[in-house]
């Protein structure tokens, strides 16, 4: 299957999951009332899936790769808010171990895409 369109890429996919999920757990009622907290881990949730589906719009490998560091240094921000919801009483630990999952899972697909980018003899649609 060619991608033609980020919606097409798995790995963003699975940081919709993320997002999705991160937000239901934060409409809770004791999570929903920490509002820094709140909105710190669904920015960083979002900022996963946005960076990739941005980076992919740039058209070229270069800026591709920039967009998925973005996005790993965000899927690393959203892990440790996890721990810092888990640690207020926010999450149970079964709902921590689901996030921990998910984000250690995006950060080797979000790595493996990067090496394959700087290692792909197609550099996207931009000219250098």
């Amino acid at each position: 299957m060619k991608v033609e369109r980020f919606e097409d890429l798995e790995i963003w996919k699975e940081a919709r999951d993320l997002c999705r999920f991160i937000r239901e757990l934060t409409k809770k009622t004791h999570f929903s009332k920490d509002f820094k907290l709140s909105s710190q881990i669904n920015s960083s949730s979002g900022s996963i899936m946005d960076n990739i589906a941005e980076g992919f719009d740039r058209d070229g490998n270069k800026e591709f790769v920039q967009f998925l560091s973005i996005a790993k240094g965000s899927n690393a921000e959203t892990r440790s808010q996890a721990y810092r919801a888990f640690d207020s009483g926010f999450i149970n630990e079964a709902q921590l171990n689901e996030i921990l999952e998910k984000t250690e899972s995006l950060k080797l697909r979000i790595k493996s895409l990067m090496i394959y980018l700087k290692n792909s003899d197609r550099k996207g649609n931009k000219y250098s």
